[in-house]
């Protein structure tokens, strides 16, 4: 979720340089871009993409998928350089998806399988839409604090849980965000407004629905804390609820449901799509 999975971090024998893997591609990618003389758009039209893709990889926000290193390689000339890169960044997205720990699993197995997901969050941005710069924040103030390595994995999960924004077909998302959680700039100006240029990609993704609940409201259904409402093909909706040290799984069809109505009047209440988008878009203006 927004920032808990993180509370029974791994070995630190077992952190790889995942993170930094994919940093560095994102920052190879962005020279040899360059280097071809072509701009964003103009590589994501020869590519079959959306620019916006391509920023986010730039910029490390998100994961450069083995078949797109393979596909962008002789558009920018490459030379094989990223292609040969595709089964690394394979090799490691499988050590993530099965490494994180025990609790946590199960939800991450089914965050990744599910057709719908719906997201309320309070207190911090959810997880997967965090940047790297505003999840490094969520870690290292968190207390006790972790050491340098345990930071690391942490970060390697958190951003390889977003290769979900990339699934075909693409899974119904949608997301309720207290505005109290867009006046709190984790991470310092710089990596908020990273922050906030990402909310703005992924409000304009066809398969999204980005919702901001305005703070001065007198009435709310839920304050009872962050949850997630998830649906796999041919199932019953669950809820998935989560606190220090401390996460369920909510299968029960009547509890599930007591969620699902609180987030469907959040919805009701909260602007609209496009407003929100309006919205963060003059936050981002003012920074």
């Amino acid at each position: 979720m927004s920032g808990n999975e993180e509370e029974r971090p791994e070995r630190p024998s077992e952190v790889d340089g995942t993170a930094h893997l994919f940093r560095a591609l994102g920052k190879i990618l962005k020279v040899l871009r360059r280097n071809a003389d072509l701009s964003q758009a103009e590589l994501a039209d020869l590519v079959h993409c959306s620019e916006d893709l391509i920023s986010s990889i730039e910029r490390g926000v998100r994961t450069p998928q083995p078949d797109f290193l393979v596909r962008v390689d002789p558009v920018i000339s490459a030379g094989g350089v990223l292609a040969a890169a595709a089964d690394d960044v394979r090799e490691a997205l499988a050590r993530v998806r099965v490494r994180h720990p025990d609790w946590f699993r199960n939800y991450a197995k089914t965050e990744a399988e599910a057709v719908a997901l719906h997201h309320y969050s309070p207190q911090a941005m959810p997880g997967i839409l965090q940047t790297h710069g505003y999840a490094d924040a969520v870690f290292r103030h968190r207390r006790p604090l972790y050491d340098e390595e345990s930071i690391e994995k942490l970060l390697a999960d958190r951003i390889a849980r977003q290769v979900i924004f990339e699934k075909q077909p693409a899974p119904t998302m949608s997301f309720v965000i207290e505005e109290d959680v867009l006046r709190r700039p984790l991470g310092g100006r710089d990596a908020f407004r990273e922050q906030l240029k990402r909310l703005i990609e992924v409000a304009r993704l066809r398969n999204v629905h980005l919702q901001i609940m305005p703070t001065n409201l007198e009435e709310h259904p839920s304050l009872g804390g962050e949850f997630i409402l998830l649906t796999l093909r041919g199932k019953r909706e669950v809820a998935y609820i989560e606190s220090y040290q401390h996460a369920r799984l909510i299968t029960d069809p009547e509890e599930a449901r007591t969620y699902a109505e609180r987030y469907g009047i959040m919805r009701a209440q909260a602007l609209t799509p496009m407003e929100s988008l309006e919205f963060i878009e003059k936050l981002l203006g003012e920074l």
